[in-house]
């Protein structure tokens, strides 16, 4: 089957040379390629072709589909989410606005432990059911790929749970998705004073039924003062990479807790939050190959600092957005609205923005040979939007969605 689209405003996030880039950074990152008035060829899914229109060849195809004063771009991919979670912690946010703060709440039995109660009754349906719903939002709004994390069951059966509806997503659902196991979120209430006895259960229990059941793709860890620490996170990940999962780390979303020069020991795939980050933080990052993911709708939404993205970009590295939706700290997962947190409140460019949460996106996830740009042999997963002047409408046009029809693996949906 081919797809031919014609009469593209704007074709962006293009790579036209036969040299593939694996991440943007630098110069890369702060300068967007794109095709004026432009033309695409999809062949069974695939991106077969693209050009200008003023120079086209005769295509033969299937299907062809004028999109005149629209922009195509490559989707979103979203490398940081807990979609699959019980319910919703309104509640929390109203403590919040009545002064509590995030620790607080979570000293309180709140937060993660909250979750976690609620996924303990919930039916693995239901909960298959409601995950699968939240997905279809996103993939609304542009997400073509995504990462989804265990970490609210904190038990083996609720981990359990949570990662078996990961693995149908992953089989059932219309976009490509990455699983992460993430008991290491917190400390249940039963072994608030006995960590050796989780971190035992984690690794004597878990990991093996996880790794042999092939549930998840990663191992991640909250590295954080009040959670998980440096050496307790490194013990997790020694035993994790025996089993064969590569770490993804939360770090420092409320201080400098390690967390970073931890996953740059462990050549972790990625470091995310980084609200509280300095120089020392920022050398390890520039002699590893680890990416630093920005969680900036989780700042806003807990009203915290946001992360230092002008001097992450100044030092050369890969920065990536995602979302972090989750039911307590950032419940949405509107990558849209990220665009604009990114450019208004970091100062990134919509450049900046865009690239780092596709092409570094897909990095993040180890799929950048697949998906994050337009290039001949990716993954057909397109963005087609509404008709408008240019790709920096999108993050200034905030509030309202940018999408009139995705394209995934070739089909117009």
């Amino acid at each position: 089957m081919h797809l031919l689209l014609t009469n593209i405003r704007q074709l962006c996030n293009v790579e036209l040379g036969t040299e593939r880039k694996s991440v943007a950074k630098g110069d890369s990152l702060k300068k967007m390629d794109c095709i004026e008035n432009a033309w695409l060829l999809i062949e069974d899914g695939i991106i077969k072709d693209f050009g200008d229109m003023e120079h086209a060849h005769a295509v033969a195809a299937n299907d062809i589909l004028d999109v005149s004063g629209r922009l195509v771009l490559p989707t979103w991919v979203d490398s940081h989410t807990h979609l699959v979670f019980a319910s919703s912690r309104e509640d929390e946010f109203v403590d919040r606005i009545n002064g509590l703060t995030y620790e607080e709440i979570a000293r309180r039995g709140g937060g993660i432990l909250n979750s976690a109660r609620k996924m303990a009754d919930i039916d693995e349906h239901q909960l298959y059911d409601e995950s699968l719903a939240r997905l279809h939002r996103v993939i609304a709004q542009g997400t073509g790929a995504i990462e989804i994390k265990s970490g609210y069951g904190l038990s083996l059966e609720a981990e359990l749970k949570i990662l078996r509806v990961i693995r149908r997503l992953k089989e059932e659902g219309p976009i490509p998705v990455k699983a992460s196991f993430l008991a290491a979120h917190a400390y249940p209430i039963e072994y608030k004073e006995n960590h050796e006895g989780y971190l035992k259960l984690i690794i004597n229990e878990m990991l093996p039924v996880i790794a042999g059941e092939g549930l998840a793709d990663y191992m991640d860890v909250f590295c954080e003062q009040g959670f998980f620490s440096v050496d307790e996170t490194d013990r997790l990940l020694d035993a994790a990479a025996k089993y064969g999962l590569k770490p993804k780390i939360h770090a420092n979303q409320l201080h400098r807790s390690g967390g970073v020069q931890i996953g740059v020991k462990h050549n972790a795939i990625s470091v995310d939050h980084l609200e509280a980050m300095g120089d020392e933080e920022i050398e390890a990052l520039e002699n590893s190959n680890t990416i630093p993911t920005l969680l900036p709708g989780a700042a806003f939404f807990l009203g915290i600092q946001y992360q230092p993205a002008r001097k992450l970009i100044d030092a050369g590295l890969p920065v990536c957005l995602a979302t972090d939706y989750n039911p307590g700290s950032c419940p949405s997962g509107n990558v849209p609205f990220l665009l604009t947190l990114a450019c208004t409140q970091m100062k990134m460019t919509p450049d900046e923005a865009i690239q780092a949460v596709t092409l570094n996106g897909a990095a993040a996830l180890e799929m950048s040979d697949k998906m994050g740009t337009i290039a001949v042999g990716k993954k057909a997963n397109l963005i087609v939007t509404r008709p408008m002047p240019s790709f920096s409408y999108i993050p200034y046009d905030f509030g309202n969605n940018p999408v009139e029809k995705m394209i995934l693996a070739g089909q117009i949906v």
